[in-house]
């Protein structure tokens, strides 16, 4: 895989320059793309900025974020070819750090659960996941340094569970959201994927301006520091049981992380949290709904049929069960935050276990409701081992991005001690 920090090393050094960076992901595209299909468009002849601290970086941009120089096709047909006249806000910000965003990945219609045509690098027979398939994919299979995806179930951390890379869902509006067709304005939450943590945490620092976020600086976490991160191991028993792949995954980075010098201990979460993780569809159904109105209205035959599914069952929806759903959101926010008042972190499945066979599905985001719907961040582990890619992920209090950025380093680096 390409490594972000690895190429701005690089690059820094004057080993390598912007106009070389970039040609090392066409060379990587053009070797690997062929048989992923990670990419809805490209630029044949980008222009490369020579300065800024992204130089030299290619980006893949998940196809619902607006690219006024690519079209920006929402993986459905009735999108096909539209061009919007601006840049999304997060892509006029890589472009002001100097990155070059050279691809549109693929994505689920509309970043609903339809699948794409994308094919998982790391998992030859299985989904890449979704609906952030391309961004997931491309990383995996080297084509990119970095890449956005949306996450308004799972659809940052399960497709980079699956597919073996890193990634991070920030706290909610961390990332600006202008220019990134909406499905759900409570949820919808921008992310990135990379090779390894350092990468992902590196981007977000750059992206949302904020430098203590690089590395986990200013957490205070770590033996260095002179304090062990205290980890909340949380089994989510409300979702279901993991598949025994991902429970032995999760039990190992137990272990790593408490090599490492964690302190991890079994975290109940109380009522009213399990409450609003049963509340979370009902509060995507309702928005969507009115989200995706013209698209129902004008196109309904032309949505896959997942969506169109869900749709059609949003339509009963009341405002009474979304204002219901939504207090029951409000009161689990201020009960995390107690719990948050013991732990720094907790640590639980990224998804139900490795990817599904086959291309039918996208996998199930169960894992992943909540934390969205609370707004913290998340952030995919990947858990190395000899069958297909597993993740576990590290979830800290809201706002405390560069928290959970650090215990997941701190346990990425001790699972990667074992190998």
């Amino acid at each position: 895989m390409l490594s972000l920090v690895d190429l701005r090393t690089r690059l820094a050094s004057g080993s390598l320059s912007p106009e070389a960076a970039i040609r090392l992901a066409q060379e990587a595209i053009a070797a690997h793309e062929p048989a992923v299909g990670a990419l809805a468009s490209r630029l044949a002849d980008p222009r490369v900025p020579g300065a800024g601290p992204l130089a030299g970086i290619a980006v893949g941009v998940k196809d619902i974020i607006d690219t006024a120089d690519l079209p920006t096709g929402m993986g459905s047909a009735i999108y096909a070819g539209w061009r919007p006249r601006a840049d999304a806000a997060i892509v006029m910000r890589l472009r002001d750090l100097g990155a070059v965003a050279l691809a549109k990945t693929t994505t689920s219609p509309f970043a609903g659960l339809d699948p794409t045509a994308t094919r998982n690098p790391r998992a030859p027979g299985r989904t890449p996941g979704g609906s952030s398939a391309g961004s997931a994919a491309a990383v995996a299979a080297g084509m990119l340094p970095l890449a956005l995806g949306t996450q308004t179930g799972g659809s940052v951390i399960r497709p980079a569970a699956f597919c073996g890379v890193a990634a991070i869902k920030p706290s909610f509006r961390l990332l600006p959201m202008v220019g990134v067709k909406t499905v759900s304005w409570a949820l919808d939450t921008l992310g990135l994927f990379g090779a390894g943590i350092r990468d992902v945490a590196h981007a977000l620092a750059l992206l949302a301006d904020r430098p203590a976020i690089d590395l986990g600086r200013g957490s205070g976490l770590g033996p260095e520091a002179g304090s062990a991160p205290r980890i909340g191991l949380v089994a989510q028993d409300f979702a279901g049981a993991p598949e025994p792949a991902m429970a032995a995954a999760l039990a190992r980075a137990v272990r790593a992380a408490e090599r490492a010098g964690a302190r991890v201990r079994d975290c109940a979460l109380p009522p009213p949290l399990p409450e609003a993780w049963a509340a979370h569809g009902t509060i995507q159904s309702y928005e969507a709904r009115q989200a995706l109105a013209w698209e129902y209205a004008a196109h309904r035959a032309a949505l896959g049929p997942v969506l169109r599914g869900q749709l059609d069952a949003a339509q009963d929806l009341t405002a009474e069960a979304y204002d219901g759903a939504r207090r029951h959101a409000h009161r689990a926010r201020r009960v995390l935050k107690d719990v948050f008042g013991e732990i720094d972190a907790i640590l639980t499945v990224s998804a139900p276990g490795p990817a599904p066979e086959g291309l039918a599905s996208t996998g199930d985001p169960r894992f992943n409701r909540l934390w969205t719907l609370m707004g913290v961040p998340c952030v995919n582990v990947p858990v190395p081992g000899d069958g297909p890619p597993l993740g576990v992920q590290v979830v800290a209090r809201f706002g405390d991005d560069g928290r959970a950025l650090a215990v997941a380093r701190l346990i990425e680096r001790a699972l990667a001690r074992e190998t």
